[in-house]
C-alpha cells in the first residue's frame, strides 16, 4: 500500500493476463484507486470470470496488506479449488504429489496453485495456525522441492517464530 491508502503495483508471477480482464485488472490495480474501489473491481471480476486467476492473486493479496486475514485466507482457499479444476487435479493440497502436474510449469493453474498455497501458508502463519503452515509448507517441500516459488522465505520465518 502507498502512504495514501491506494493499492500500488501487484505483479503475477504466475502467468500474464490477457484482453479485456487484463485490462480491468490494471485499471483495478492502479495506485490512484482506492482499495475499496479495488476491491469491489476484483470482486465483480471475480462474479462474471471466476476463471481468471489473477483476479484471485490480487483481492487475497489486497485483503492481506489490510490485515484481513479470514477475508484473506476465504479468498485463496477458493482460489485454490479454481486453480486445481482449471489444472485438472484434486483440490484438495493433502492429495497432491509431484506428478500429479508439472509444478514448474509457471504459466499455468498448477503454479497458481503453488503459489497461492505459499500464500496460505503465510497468511495461516500470520493467523498463528502454526500447525497447518507447517503442513502446507512440508507440502509445498514436495511438490516444490527446488523452491521455484520460495515458500524457502515462509518456513524460515515460521521456524524463527517457533524457535522463541
Amino acid at each position: 500500500m502507498s502512504p495514501d491508502g491506494a493499492l500500488g503495483e501487484v505483479t503475477l508471477p504466475f502467468g500474464e493476463p490477457a484482453g479485456q480482464a487484463a485490462s480491468l485488472l490494471e485499471a483495478a490495480l492502479a495506485s490512484s484507486i482506492h482499495p475499496t474501489e479495488v476491491e469491489k473491481l476484483l470482486r465483480q471480476h471475480l462474479l462474471t470470470d471466476p476463471d481468471y486467476l489473477p483476479a484471485y492473486f490480487a483481492m487475497y493479496k489486497l485483503l492481506f496488506r489490510q490485515s484481513r486475514l479470514a477475508e484473506a485466507e476465504e479468498i485463496a482457499r477458493t482460489a485454490l479449488v479454481s486453480g486445481a479444476r482449471l489444472g485438472g487435479f484434486p483440490p484438495n493440497w493433502q492429495h497432491l504429489a509431484p506428478g500429479t502436474a508439472d509444478w514448474s510449469a509457471i504459466h499455468s493453474p498448477a503454479h497458481f496453485y503453488l503459489f497461492t498455497l505459499k500464500a496460505l501458508s503465510f497468511i495461516l502463519l500470520r493467523r498463528k495456525q502454526l500447525d497447518e503452515c507447517r503442513e502446507v509448507l512440508e507440502k509445498i517441500g514436495e511438490l516444490d522441492p527446488h523452491d521455484l516459488i520460495g515458500a524457502s522465505v515462509i518456513r524460515a520465518y515460521a521456524d524463527g517464530l517457533t524457535a522463541h
